[in-house]
């Protein structure tokens, strides 16, 4: 979104998205609604943004965005964790509701391995402003993690295997693992995380 916002593109679009998707922050705010069911939406519906856009023209903003967006922005503490696996030679994922595309951007600039995300719908070389597969959120970052590993022939045992993230929406992603930890996390995230006895970076 802050691509179009500061080139001054797709001005009803983004007007169109942010009045569609009020009710939602409204009703999250009144505690009427989960936080999966507030954050989900938000990301099915960025493919709205990119609609009748080329590849091409998508690969420039995401470019854009990784470089005036992220690049300067990864938390030191955490990509040392990174570096750390990276080190032992374990493989690196990112499973995040990000369109696939902008994530393996992402996933050069911190050398990850693989990528899990929302996978946007392409017709004749052009984005739809739909996604092909269900929004990476909530219980679907499990179900399309697992569904990409029997893809490319990955054994992972979970047992062994760390996860981490920040939003109560990622606590099925973190019960996938044998080591999981609330990274940065949001309230409820580290209520729940004392609870199970998770990990908790930075500790208290």
């Amino acid at each position: 979104m802050e691509y179009f916002k500061t080139h001054d593109l797709r001005q009803w679009t983004h007007k169109f998205y942010m009045a569609y998707h009020f009710p939602y922050y409204i009703s999250w705010k009144l505690g009427l609604i989960s936080d999966q069911t507030f954050q989900k939406p938000w990301p099915v519906h960025l493919g709205w943004y990119l609609r009748g856009y080329s590849i091409e023209q998508a690969n420039h903003i995401w470019e854009w965005v990784t470089k005036t967006q992220v690049a300067n922005n990864w938390r030191a503490d955490t990509c040392r964790i990174l570096h750390r696996h990276q080190e032992q030679g374990d493989l690196t994922f990112l499973v995040s509701g990000t369109p696939i595309s902008l994530l393996h951007w992402l996933a050069r600039e911190i050398n990850a391995d693989h990528v899990v995300g929302s996978q946007l719908e392409i017709k004749d070389g052009k984005f739809t402003g739909r996604n092909s597969s269900p929004a990476c959120i909530g219980e679907e970052k499990v179900t399309l993690t697992k569904h990409y590993l029997k893809k490319v022939g990955l054994d992972i045992d979970f047992s062994k295997s760390h996860a981490y993230a920040d939003s109560l929406a990622d606590r099925y992603l973190l019960g996938m693992v044998g080591y999981p930890t609330a990274t940065y996390p949001d309230e409820k995230l580290k209520q729940l995380a004392i609870q199970q006895n998770w990990g908790i970076f930075p500790p208290d």
